[in-house]
């Protein structure tokens, strides 16, 4: 076995550590992907290949005009695409616990020349969001990080519009993976009804709606 194929299981094998290792410590603490490593997140297999990350875009459904939250922004991956959609009418809440994502993603939207988009330093769940206002949230492979889901999940089923629904996305590799009966667990508990469910076991999105009349 040559040299280099040495290093490669051994470089795999640490990865591997590393995932399971922060898998357990997030159990316990949040523990979101440190602001210097966002280009974990933005390259072009995050989530997924770049083709995932465009098609739950699609199952979102916009409209000009809509009010959408994006919980857990990081650097924008998602933000800037959506924020074009609904257009000058409409407004993307980008939220973040990291002052070095939301300044990040906040540079990208100035390059991009938009001024449809708010940015929010919090955590979900903390009562930062307005109520009745949002046509749609995302939750794009954030829910793990989030300790205290409960709380998180009803703040934005409260700031959803009824017939608004949140869109969670998850990918297997992913430290904090959420499984999709897990997913469906939590949503059901607080009142979301599920609205469609796109992808597979390794990656999947969930489209979860608040009823009309509630």
């Amino acid at each position: 076995m040559s040299i280099i194929l040495v290093l490669v299981f051994v470089l795999f094998g640490l990865i591997l550590t590393a995932l399971f290792a922060w898998r357990l410590a997030s159990r316990r603490c949040s523990l979101p992907c440190p602001a210097r490593l966002f280009w974990l997140l933005d390259n072009p297999f995050a989530m997924g290949l770049s083709s995932r990350t465009k098609a739950a875009i699609r199952h979102l459904d916009l409209k000009p005009g809509m009010n959408v939250l994006d919980l857990g922004c990081g650097p924008g991956r998602l933000t800037i695409p959506v924020a074009e959609k609904v257009g000058p009418r409409g407004e993307v809440v980008a939220i973040d616990v990291q002052a070095g994502m939301l300044r990040r993603a906040r540079e990208r939207t100035e390059a991009a020349g938009l001024n449809n988009v708010r940015f929010i330093q919090a955590g979900a769940g903390k009562g930062k969001v307005e109520r009745g206002r949002f046509d749609r949230a995302l939750l794009i492979t954030v829910l793990g990080e989030i300790l205290n889901r409960e709380a998180a999940l009803k703040e934005i089923y409260g700031a959803l519009k009824p017939g608004g629904f949140l869109s969670v996305s998850e990918v297997v590799g992913d430290p904090h993976f959420q499984r999709r009966g897990k997913v469906r667990e939590l949503a059901g508990k607080i009142g979301f009804k599920e609205k469609a469910c796109f992808g597979n076991w390794f990656a999947f999105t969930l489209n979860l709606e608040k009823p009309h009349g509630k």
